[in-house]
């Protein structure tokens, strides 16, 4: 089973929880765990508890929007040390574009993006078809 991270700023919320059905149904056969940091109970350390959950995973979503690369912590920390996993073969990480945003130049830019052809699920007529492609390509390296 795979642990999939999903890094979101969470003025994005609505969308991350919206891909979390989407993908439940990989979590259901038992290819993959989700995680993101609403998992972090009262009290807990979230800091600590995010990057933990980072450094375990094997998937990592990175929810792309204008939100996602002005957050400091999502870039600075989530972002920066999924992309050295991924660098060093111990990580899969892909970038789920979520709004339109300039992010094609960003480090994390020469990646394979989703939904198809990099284009922004609020771009989508129709953002099922976005998400179900998504969850597709996951089940696809899970």
């Amino acid at each position: 089973m795979k642990k999939v991270f999903i890094s979101y700023a969470h003025m994005d919320e609505e969308y991350k929880d919206e891909l979390k059905t989407h993908i439940k149904p990989l979590a259901r056969l038992g290819k993959i765990k989700i995680w993101d940091d609403r998992a972090i109970d009262a009290g807990d350390e979230w800091h600590g508890e995010i990057m933990k959950a980072l450094e375990e995973a094997d998937i990592i979503l990175m929810l792309i929007s204008n939100y996602f690369i002005a957050s400091d912590f999502c870039y600075d920390k989530e972002m920066l040390r999924a992309l050295e996993r991924h660098e060093a073969k111990t990580a899969r990480v892909i970038p789920v574009i979520i709004r339109t945003c300039q992010w094609y130049e960003l480090p994390f830019g020469k990646l394979q993006a989703v939904p198809r052809n990099g284009k922004a699920i609020s771009e989508w007529d129709n953002p099922d078809e976005a998400y179900t492609f998504i969850a597709q390509q996951l089940n696809n390296v899970s």
